[in-house]
Formats: C-alpha cells, sequence, structure tokens
C-alpha cells in the first residue's frame, strides 16, 4: 500500500483560507507569506553558524593532532585543547541534529513542496509572431483609419474611474489594448490641457497611463498585451506603496510633459496665427506697414497717427532729401502711402532724374471749342 502520511503536514497556500469580510484578506496573505518566508531564513541562519562552528572546530582539531604528532609544546595542555575540541564538536553535530529535527517537523508549504525541474529555458524566437515594421506613414494613416473607427469606444474607456470597470470594457474591447488607443489618449490629453480643462486631463492621463502599463508588461513578457489584463488591473489594485508610488509617479510626470507639449502647441499656434496676419498686412512692395511705421521718425508717427496731410508735408520738406525719398519708398511699398491718390501732395524729387532737376509741364489756357495743339 501507498504511505500518504507525509501529505498530511502540509501549510496551505496564501490564497486558500476563506476568510472573514471584516477582514483584509490580501494583506493577510502577504502577511502570512512573510511570515513563514522570515521563519525559513532564521532556520538558514542558523544552519550557516552550525557549519561555521563546525568548519573551525575540525580545522582546530586538525592542528592539534598535527602538532601532537610533531611533539611541538606542552604535551598535558594540547591533548587538553583536543578533547575540548571534541566535546565541542560532539555539541555542534548535537544542535545540528537537533535543527534537522526541527525541520523535518516543519510543514510543506508553497515555496519548499518543489523545486524548480530545470535552470533555464529555451524559447524558440522563430515561433513567436512578431509585428511587420511600418514606416511613419503608414503608422500615421492606421492611427487615423483606427480613431476613426473607434473614436466613441477609446473615450468611453477614457472617461472611467474604476479599476474594475476599465478591466471589464477592455475585456469585453480587447481590441482596444495596443498602441494606437495609447497614442489618442495622449493626443486627446494634449487637446483638453489647450482648452484649459485641466480636472479632465488629469483624469484622462490615468487612463492613458494605465494603457501604458499592461502595454509595457506585454513588451516585457514578449507576448499579447491583451493577456496582461487580469495580472495588471489585480496588482493595482493590491499594490504596494513602493509600486503605487513608482504608478503615480508616471502620471504626474505624464501630466507634466503634456503641459509643455499643450504650451509649445499654443505658442506655435499663436505664432503662425501673427505670421499669417503679417502677410495679410503686407503692402504692394512686401513690407509690412507695422515694422514700417515702428522705423520712422516720431514726427512721421505723429503725421500718420494723426493723418495730418499739411503736416506731413512741412516733416519731410526739414529731412534731407535722401533719408525723405527713403521714408516715402518704405511707406509706399508697406502701402501706408498711395502715391495716385494724393498726387502732388509731397513735394519730394524722384530718385530718377537728370542732374537733380525735374522738368515740369507748362500748362496754358485752351479756347472753348479748340482742341489742344500736339506737341512735336
Amino acid at each position: 500500500m501507498v504511505d500518504y502520511s507525509k501529505w498530511k503536514n502540509i501549510e496551505i497556500s496564501d490564497d486558500e483560507d476563506e476568510t472573514h469580510p471584516n477582514i483584509d484578506t490580501p494583506s493577510l496573505f502577504r502577511w502570512r507569506h512573510q511570515a513563514r518566508v522570515e521563519r525559513m531564513e532564521e532556520q538558514k541562519r542558523e544552519q550557516q553558524k552550525l557549519d561555521a562552528k563546525k568548519r573551525e572546530a575540525e580545522q582546530k582539531a586538525k592542528e592539534l593532532k598535527g602538532k601532537l604528532d610533531q611533539k611541538q609544546g606542552n604535551m598535558d595542555e594540547l591533548k587538553k585543547s583536543l578533547e575540548e575540541l571534541e566535546r565541542e564538536q560532539i555539541r555542534v553535530k548535537s544542535e545540528e541534529e537537533e535543527l534537522r529535527k526541527k525541520e523535518k517537523a516543519q510543514p510543506w508549504n508553497v515555496d519548499t513542496i518543489s523545486k524548480d525541474g530545470f535552470q533555464k529555458t529555451v524559447i524558440n524566437k522563430s515561433a513567436i509572431n512578431k509585428r511587420e515594421e511600418l514606416s511613419e506613414d503608414q503608422k500615421e494613416l492606421n492611427l487615423k483609419e483606427f480613431i476613426k473607427k473607434y473614436e466613441k469606444k477609446m473615450k468611453e474607456y477614457g472617461m472611467m474611474r474604476k479599476y474594475e470597470d476599465s478591466k471589464k470594457f477592455l475585456r469585453d474591447n480587447h481590441f482596444l489594448v495596443c498602441e494606437d488607443t495609447a497614442n489618442y489618449l495622449v493626443i486627446w490629453c494634449i487637446e483638453l490641457e489647450m482648452e484649459e480643462k485641466h480636472g479632465l486631463m488629469a483624469h484622462v492621463a490615468h487612463q492613458c497611463i494605465c494603457m501604458q502599463y499592461i502595454l509595457d508588461i506585454g513588451k516585457q513578457l514578449d507576448i499579447d498585451p491583451r493577456a496582461c489584463l487580469e495580472s495588471f488591473f489585480q496588482r493595482i489594485q493590491v499594490a504596494e506603496a513602493e509600486y503605487k508610488n513608482q504608478f503615480l509617479g508616471e502620471i504626474e510626470a505624464f501630466k507634466e510633459r503634456i503641459r509643455k507639449r499643450a504650451q509649445e502647441k499654443i505658442q506655435k499656434a499663436l505664432e503662425e496665427q501673427e505670421e499669417e496676419e503679417r502677410k495679410a498686412r503686407l503692402g504692394p512692395g512686401g513690407l509690412d506697414p507695422v515694422e514700417v511705421f515702428e522705423s520712422l521718425p516720431k514726427e512721421l508717427q505723429t503725421c500718420f497717427e494723426t493723418r495730418d496731410i499739411p503736416m506731413l508735408q512741412e516733416v519731410m520738406s526739414k529731412l534731407p532729401e535722401e533719408e525723405a525719398r527713403y521714408h516715402l519708398k518704405r511707406c509706399i511699398d508697406s502701402g501706408m502711402w498711395v502715391p495716385d491718390g494724393n498726387k502732388g501732395v509731397l513735394d519730394v524729387p524722384p530718385e530718377d532724374s537728370n542732374d537733380g532737376e525735374v522738368e515740369e509741364p507748362v500748362y496754358g489756357e485752351v479756347p472753348d471749342g479748340e482742341q489742344p495743339a500736339e506737341k512735336n
């Protein structure tokens, strides 16, 4: 007959008990396991101390026997020391036997009931399904199609608050567990921050980091991330302080990156808007009237602000000819001054002239009914 008595003294696993509803079951299991591990570590330390004593006693006994054989020193003292060492060896053996009985009396548990059968694992790399590497344009196109198809579902996931609800939703919509969902949530967070919806951005950021953790676990284990749903949500719900703090730290760092990126996009949008407005302001000569106005002397700025033509004539007449011509040309090129609309208002000689002289036309009276004579 088979003797099953050795299976009677087995300590049950950590999560096999049924506990009272008011007891924090995960904490109880964790404390129970920690106590068992500490007990096993203490036994290991005792065994190591006994082994050290045993080796030390054997070494001393060997040295004393060598001295006796060579008749070195006081023979009576050497024999007495040797007898003491032999008694010490007997005590060590007794303690060792006692420790062995204590270990034998300990019930088996999940840590001691079996040992690893193999020391290494060989993975057939060729059997792993690898995704085809896509170009950036193809990735962008795939993301647009994915958003168009599943945007409503992704927003529904992003608005969830409870871990259990998120787990169930992703389990029912497993196609969302992918990089495209994480990328969409990042884009959504940036848009919310730009719209100054900071609270909603922080909530969606939490859901985004949850998705990123699931994807990272899949990459580390080299498996489909959809198989990591249960393990992630189970761990995050009963996470230790260190793991929880690390998770919350990732969320805060992510939100800070979102704020920075949103600010950069806002700044870029403002710069593009200002550039468009500047281009729309450009005059016929391609100059910006705002820039030209700011470069004018103070007196000319006052003339344009007040639209005082006589004052403008007076100021221009006081300026050196070259400077007056320079400012006038810039005003025309920027559209601040329209020459054809104000003929003869500014008496500034044109740049191209013969010896600096301008030939003025001569006008005469023409009798009624007669045509003016053609000039030969």
